[in-house]
C-alpha cells in the first residue's frame, strides 16, 4: 500500500521542480514588495501590519498552481488509475496535497522571515510568522484540494477555486495573523490555527476523493 503512495508523491515532487515551483515565493515577493507603495514609506505602520502583510501574500501565493493539482492527472488519464489503485483514495490525495504543500508552502514558510526584513519586522515577530505559517499553510493546502477537486471536470475550472476556498480560509488567515503577536502570553490563537489545520488534514482528503468519485461515476 506504501508503494502507490510514495509513487503519486516522488512523481508530484518531480512535476512540481520541473514546472517552475519557486513562482509561488516570486509572487510573495511581490506582494510584500509592492504593499510599501500602497500604504506609504512609514517603517512603524509597516512594522505594525508586517505579519498582515506576509500572511496575506502567502495565502495568494498559495493560490497559484491548485488548479493543476488535479487537472493535469485528469488530463493524462492518472486520475483512472489512482482509482484502480491499491491504496484508498483518500491516502492518495493526502500525498498529493503533502507533495503540493513541499513544492509550494514550504517555501513560503521559508521565505517569510527573510521578505520581514523588507516590511521592517523585527526577528521575534518574524519567528512567529514562520511558526504560524507551517502550522496554518498545509490547512491551505487541504482547502485548496477541495477546490480543486469539485472543479476539475469543468472548463476553466481553475478560476473557481479561490472563489470557492477563499471564504473557508479566513478563519486560517485571522487566526495565523493573531499568532503572530509576541506580545501576546496566551498560545490561544496558535492552537486554534493548529486544531484548523488538523481538521482540514482530515476532512481536506476524505472530501477531495469524495468530489473525485462523484467526477468519475
Amino acid at each position: 500500500m506504501n508503494s502507490p503512495l510514495a509513487a503519486v508523491l516522488s512523481r508530484d515532487l518531480a512535476l512540481a521542480r520541473g514546472g517552475g515551483a519557486g513562482l509561488g515565493v516570486m509572487f510573495f515577493l511581490l506582494v510584500v514588495t509592492l504593499t510599501p507603495f500602497a500604504v506609504g514609506p512609514d517603517l512603524a505602520l509597516l512594522a505594525r501590519i508586517g505579519p498582515a502583510i506576509l500572511w496575506l501574500g502567502a495565502l495568494l501565493a498559495s493560490l497559484l498552481g491548485l488548479d493543476r493539482l488535479l487537472q493535469a492527472d485528469h488530463e493524462d488519464g492518472s486520475l483512472d488509475l489512482m482509482h484502480l489503485a491499491p491504496a484508498p483514495l483518500e491516502l492518495q490525495v493526502a500525498a498529493k496535497i503533502l507533495a503540493h504543500w513541499l513544492a509550494t508552502g514550504l517555501p513560503l514558510v521559508l521565505a517569510a522571515p527573510l521578505f520581514g526584513v523588507m516590511l521592517d519586522v523585527g526577528p521575534a515577530v518574524s519567528g512567529h510568522v514562520a511558526l504560524a505559517l507551517l502550522v496554518g499553510t498545509p490547512a491551505l493546502a487541504c482547502l485548496g484540494a477541495v477546490g480543486a477537486a469539485l472543479t476539475v471536470g469543468l472548463r476553466r475550472g481553475g478560476l473557481l477555486v479561490p472563489v470557492l476556498i477563499l471564504p473557508l480560509a479566513v478563519p486560517v488567515l485571522i487566526f495565523g495573523v493573531a499568532a503572530c503577536d509576541p506580545s501576546r502570553e496566551s498560545l490561544a490563537p496558535l492552537s486554534v490555527l493548529a486544531g484548523l489545520a488538523l481538521g482540514y488534514a482530515v476532512l481536506g482528503p476524505v472530501a477531495a476523493a469524495a468530489a473525485l468519485r462523484l467526477l468519475r461515476d
